[in-house]
């Protein structure tokens, strides 16, 4: 029997639970067993799952932006836009890594300060450009939730991060055809794009974003271009 455990060991045993048990699956009692000790012990380190999953959600960030905050990094590039596709790649990437990432992070809130350096990293490159902090702020935000929701709908399509290539049956996209094609073939032909290439459609909306803060930056999106050059 473990006679103590500290935060971090509840929080690492989690993580690596998550991958096996999914979310839902994800229960104190679960963790405790696997730490060897009793359930009750973990309530001096967290009141009720949502803390856990806070901590859980801070600590997967923690791990995702310790190359990003590093004396001389280079990770974020040289402009505002370099800056936006790194973070919300990595974003992506580092959420992809755990089965069910996007709804462990989706609604939580961090439980220190660590996204600061990161954050103010990011918009120091669109203040830079000639970005109000306000357009700054409303742009990451806007990009920051496009890939926790991308994330979310990928992982219901491909549920398992140890097998990229397995499909959940519900998003068969030939029966989908078959059922839709003859009374709605534009619906019908739309699930490849939606459900197809997830990788793909993850970088055409980030184009896009990238083009609307460009068109609705201040001067008519003159400053964001301008990074550019």
């Amino acid at each position: 029997m473990v006679s103590r455990i500290d935060r971090k060991q509840v929080v690492d045993t989690a993580l690596r639970l998550l991958n096996e048990v999914g979310l839902d699956g994800l229960t104190l009692r679960r963790i405790a067993k696997e730490l060897d000790v009793q359930a009750p012990a973990l309530y001096w380190h967290f009141k009720n799952k949502q803390e856990l999953l806070d901590e859980m959600a801070t600590e997967i960030f923690r791990r995702m932006t310790e190359p990003l905050v590093h004396p001389g990094s280079t990770t974020l590039g040289d402009t505002w836009q370099d800056a936006l596709y790194a973070s919300c790649r990595a974003l992506r990437t580092a959420l992809l890594g755990y089965r069910d990432g996007g709804k462990v992070f989706s609604g939580t809130r961090m439980t220190d300060e660590s996204y600061a350096a990161p954050l103010d990293n990011l918009l120091n490159r669109f203040v830079a450009a000639g970005f109000t902090l306000g357009e700054a702020a409303r742009g990451w935000w806007t990009a920051y939730n496009f890939t926790i929701g991308q994330v979310i709908e990928e992982q219901s399509v491909h549920p398992d991060p140890g097998a990229p290539g397995f499909r959940d049956p519900a998003y068969d996209l030939e029966g989908r055809e078959q059922r839709l094609g003859a009374r709605y073939p534009l619906a019908a032909r739309a699930g490849r794009e939606m459900f197809g290439d997830l990788g793909r459609n993850f970088e055409a909306g980030l184009r896009i974003l990238v083009a609307g803060i460009e068109a609705t930056a201040s001067g008519g999106g003159s400053r964001g271009a301008g990074a550019r050059d």
